[in-house]
């Protein structure tokens, strides 16, 4: 940080005529930027903090806290399809352990890291609305969110069932000291390009089936499981295989399968 000093010549002079008679006067050092201690998981892949927030950013107030749309260098945009789920699901569990609770703002997406704050548009009115992500899915190729009952109706979906919509991920920001004033910059975040990356290739009500795919993947050399979900009124069997840590190499691996006749592969993350 540079400082900036403009000094008249009277003052000037007299300091000069002091300097001799009197000891020298160091400025003391200018306080630390002020910074909200945030406590990170060891086990979490977190990011550094990306520069200033940009001023011309709205920016959205959520449980005390305050988030930005992320640059996109360091950030997730993605354009689809937003389908909704409301009962029979309200009640049971989502994938991050939570009781689902259809009239909260929360959504299911197939790969971000669970917590993340997503600010989602609806491309055909322009409403916009934040949700958490804390759910998998939509199980399903060509949809990119499952949003809550609640967040579905604000964003006006509800009645039409889909509508396509824009997502970007939300960062949290915080206020530092910066000279004589204050500047908003991002805090560190989770990494949206890494994570534990599958591809499901089929789902299967019939368990054999299902095994009987998976040692197909297995005598192909790739490594396959199979993740089974209660639905509400049958039990699926999911086949999945793994394909790595980066999402990049997900994404080409999921067109690979699509390739070798898994028309409806999508990338999941655990």
């Amino acid at each position: 940080m540079n400082r900036f000093f403009s000094v008249g010549m009277p003052l000037f002079a007299i300091s000069l005529l002091a300097a001799g008679c009197a000891p020298k006067t160091i400025p003391a050092p200018a306080a630390p930027p002020t910074e909200r201690i945030v406590q990170i998981p060891a086990s979490v892949k977190r990011v550094p903090p990306a520069s200033r927030v940009p001023a011309t950013q709205r920016p959205y107030r959520i449980d005390d806290k305050t988030y930005y749309p992320l640059p996109s260098a360091e950030g997730f945009e993605q354009r689809g399809i937003a389908s909704w789920y409301g009962n029979p699901f309200h009640g049971r569990k989502t994938s991050n352990g939570e009781t689902y609770n259809m009239h909260e703002m929360t959504a299911a997406h197939k790969t971000l890291p669970m917590n993340t704050r997503l600010l989602v548009k609806n491309l055909d009115n322009g409403k916009e609305a934040v949700v958490r992500i804390n759910d998998r899915g939509p199980f399903v190729r060509g949809r990119i969110i499952d949003l809550s009952h609640e967040a579905a109706n604000r964003l006006d979906v509800v009645g039409k069932g889909t509508a396509p919509v824009q997502l970007v991920a939300l960062g949290e920001a915080a206020t530092f000291a910066q000279g004589q004033g204050t500047v908003e910059r991002f805090l560190p975040h989770e990494d949206f390009r890494h994570g534990e990356f599958y591809v499901q290739i089929g789902s299967f009500t019939n368990k054999e089936n299902a095994n009987r795919l998976k040692e197909k993947m297995i005598a192909e050399g790739r490594k396959t499981v199979i993740q089974t979900w209660e639905g509400p009124e049958q039990t699926f069997y999911r086949v999945q295989v793994r394909v790595g840590t980066e999402l990049a190499h997900a994404n080409h691996a999921e067109q690979a399968l699509i390739d070798s006749g898994y028309p409806g592969a999508f990338v999941v993350a655990r």
